[in-house]
């Protein structure tokens, strides 16, 4: 049987995610998109065949490209993020890839936040050997953006809370100097999510998110995305190759990121992920309330040990852009850091935790701890660190979605 095909406008965030693949018609009476395994796609005519490959009609032409079952995940997050569209990836670096590789060139400038995941880092210092150049400046402040802008520039890249350390970008403010400059302006809003940010909302042309951190949430599936928010004007980007200057300018940017991206470099989102990521998706509204209600819960009691230097976590009322993230998000996020006095304690502190995870992760529903400078930040060396404000006794926490006391007592002894 067929089921009668409805419609989420101006319904709520969860219930446009859990109902949104009703929104098409699905074989049986299905309340989810099937998982399509399948590479390649037929068609009755050749002139059909020749339509789709020239996107003169929508189709699908070759599983690197598209796939439906991906197509109904992009949808979801299009909705999640109020976009124009989405593509889907194999991982978040890889729409972070694809991204600055499509639509950058040699010669192109890019001002990105110096407060910035290790990986990203990583490739946008590999950005540098292809001829673009990159400044890293302190993106809490707009005047640090504008000054690093030159003649050249072409992209801004920011994240909206900052892994480690929890510095909020000053995304307003960069969003409106990006317009008035025509620069292509990101966010990367995984340690956000669209649950508790829209990076719309500040004027940002596309948002990134991994997929595989709050979206998918359990720790299970790989993915990335990209979405055109419809904030930029892509008839006036000086990148978008001929090929790709047909039909409705707003698609031209995720065209060519598509074509250069999955076609050419082939990062693609295996149906099976796609399938997992959009089933994990329906719940992330709950599950990012009860993860940022730890999240301060725990910030407040580290606030308050003497084992503890610091805290960094939008939520206090001592961090310094903590305003700001109460002005712009709906929630503190689940990501936290904390500084311990004695530094040489910071692995015997980790290894006295039980119920806490050692993982590198992200939004997950378990609670994860990592020593931030012995591992994910080492390969970037002592210098760099500390222009992030990261020490070696600096304790990173993606907090989880268990019982709040549990938690608490796991590092009351831990800490004790």
């Amino acid at each position: 049987m067929n089921q009668a095909v409805i419609t989420m406008k101006n319904k709520g965030f969860t219930t446009k995610i859990v109902h949104g693949d009703r929104e098409s018609p699905i074989e049986h009476g299905s309340v989810h998109k099937p998982v399509h395994h399948v590479v390649l796609y037929g068609y009755d005519t050749t002139e059909e065949l020749a339509a789709v490959f020239q996107n003169k009609q929508p189709g699908y032409s070759y599983g690197r490209q598209n796939n439906p079952t991906t197509t109904a995940l992009q949808a979801k997050i299009s909705a999640l993020e109020t976009g124009v569209d989405t593509l889907c990836f194999a991982t978040g670096m890889a729409a972070i890839t694809a991204t600055c590789l499509t639509l950058l060139k040699a010669g192109d400038h890019l001002v990105s936040s110096q407060f910035l995941f290790g990986n990203t880092n990583s490739l946008f210092q590999t950005l540098t050997q292809f001829g673009i150049e990159v400044t890293f400046v302190d993106a809490t402040d707009v005047a640090n953006v504008e000054a690093a802008v030159q003649p050249n520039t072409r992209m801004v890249f920011v994240e909206t809370i900052a892994n480690p350390c929890t510095q909020v970008a000053d995304l307003k403010a960069i969003g409106d100097f990006c317009r008035r400059q025509d620069l292509v302006y990101v966010v990367d809003n995984t340690m956000t999510s669209p649950a508790l940010f829209l990076p719309k909302a500040v004027g940002a042309g596309l948002s990134i998110n991994s997929l595989s951190k709050c979206i998918a949430g359990h720790g299970e599936v790989l993915g990335g995305a990209v979405t055109d928010l419809g904030e930029y004007d892509w008839s006036r980007y000086p990148n978008i190759n001929p090929a790709y200057r047909t039909g409705d300018p707003q698609k031209w940017g995720l065209q060519q990121i598509r074509k250069k991206g999955l076609r050419d470099m082939g990062a693609t989102l295996a149906p099976d992920s796609a399938h997992r990521i959009a089933i994990g998706s329906e719940t992330l509204a709950l599950r990012m309330d009860k993860a940022c209600s730890n999240a301060q819960a725990l910030a407040e009691y580290f606030s308050r040990h003497k084992a503890i230097k610091q805290v960094y976590y939008p939520g206090l009322a001592a961090h310094p852009q903590h305003q700001r993230a109460q002005e712009l998000f709906n929630g503190f996020g689940a990501l936290m850091s904390i500084d311990l006095v004695d530094n040489d304690a910071c692995f015997d502190v980790l290894n006295k935790l039980q119920g806490v995870v050692l993982s590198s992760h992200l939004g997950d529903n378990r609670t994860l701890a990592i020593p931030v400078a012995h591992t994910i930040f080492f390969e970037m060396g002592p210098e760099r660190r500390a222009s992030m404000g990261i020490s070696d006794g600096t304790i990173r926490l993606s907090v989880g979605i268990e019982d709040r006391d549990d938690l608490l007592e796991d590092f009351e002894r831990a800490l004790g």
